[in-house]
């Protein structure tokens, strides 16, 4: 019989995050616990409610029955606990604590780390932790306090402000332009060495909306590591996409007149609507919209 008074909240956490990863190890380095302790909570909230939650497979875990019909609920569980931690964090009148960003690994380490420190320098009462991902960290879940995005989130519950725009462009090393000579069309561009993302296809639809019938063979070398991408390029594997102002910025690259104007990436803030207005996240919100100002158009 089930024993639900003993199952908490940490053991339904744990059982969320097996079954969203499929697997103990992926699921405690997420919760920030050890894959024992992990699995010594499965069994916990197995025996609480008398069922077998997962199979083990060797590829890792998957939901039996019994898994599958208590998600939802246990989704809307975890919904309520955000909710709680939301409300609460609402209510913090304090400029002191931890605010955490996350950001696209380009623009954390090409724009934010000296906005970052002039925002310490302003509130040094505040914390600040960077995440660099192109994942879509979850504001409603607290996974992040204030996101930078260059998209507009769409969930009713999360604030936005529009900043701006990043302009972008085509572009190579000169140690690869000097080789293989500066193509002057889009044309021209085709015959050279191309550089892409591996299983993104942001590049591809972005080529295609432009009228390129591209595929990911169109690419000689591809990477989908922004940074990466953008020193395979510095490093002369071929002829790329950049942001203007890292392409200005940087003496190894050239941009080029192509005759092709490439849509500009619009940059977002977004918070939970229930802390956007905390003193602390107000304070390193407005600090981030200031920092950013002299980077977008």
């Amino acid at each position: 019989m089930a024993n639900l008074d003993q199952t908490d909240w940490a053991l339904v956490r744990s059982f969320l995050a097996v079954a969203e990863l499929g697997s103990l190890s992926a699921a405690a380095r997420k919760l920030g616990v050890s894959q024992p302790t992990l699995g010594r909570q499965i069994r916990q909230i197995e025996t609480d409610l008398s069922a077998v939650l997962f199979t083990r497979q060797p590829r890792g875990f998957d939901l039996t029955e019994a898994g599958q019909l208590i998600l939802p609920a246990a989704k809307r569980m975890e919904e309520a606990m955000n909710d709680i931690a939301l409300t609460i964090a609402g209510r913090d009148a304090t400029t002191t604590g931890s605010v955490r960003i996350t950001a696209s690994e380009v623009m954390a380490l090409n724009y934010l780390p000296g906005i970052v420190a002039n925002i310490r320098a302003a509130l040094p009462g505040i914390c600040i932790d960077l995440v660099a991902s192109d994942s879509s960290d979850n504001l409603l879940f607290r996974e992040a306090d204030i996101a930078v995005r260059m998209y507009r989130p769409e969930q009713l519950e999360i604030v936005t402000r529009k900043l701006g725009e990043v302009r972008l462009g085509v572009c190579a090393a000169r140690s690869y332009l000097e080789q293989h000579g500066r193509p002057e069309t889009a044309q021209e561009m085709m015959d050279h060495a191309l550089v892409g993302y591996d299983h993104s296809e942001l590049i591809l639809r972005g080529m295609r909306a432009m009228g390129w019938s591209a595929t990911r063979d169109w690419f000689a070398t591809r990477s989908d590591d922004q940074n990466v991408y953008w020193e395979l390029i510095r490093s002369g594997c071929g002829v790329g996409f950049g942001q203007h102002r890292m392409i200005a910025a940087d003496p190894d690259v050239e941009l080029l007149n192509i005759g092709v104007e490439i849509p500009p990436l619009p940059v977002w803030l977004a918070a939970p609507q229930a802390v956007r207005h905390t003193p602390r996240i107000a304070a390193v919100w407005d600090q981030l919209s200031e920092g950013l100002a002299p980077f977008v158009s």
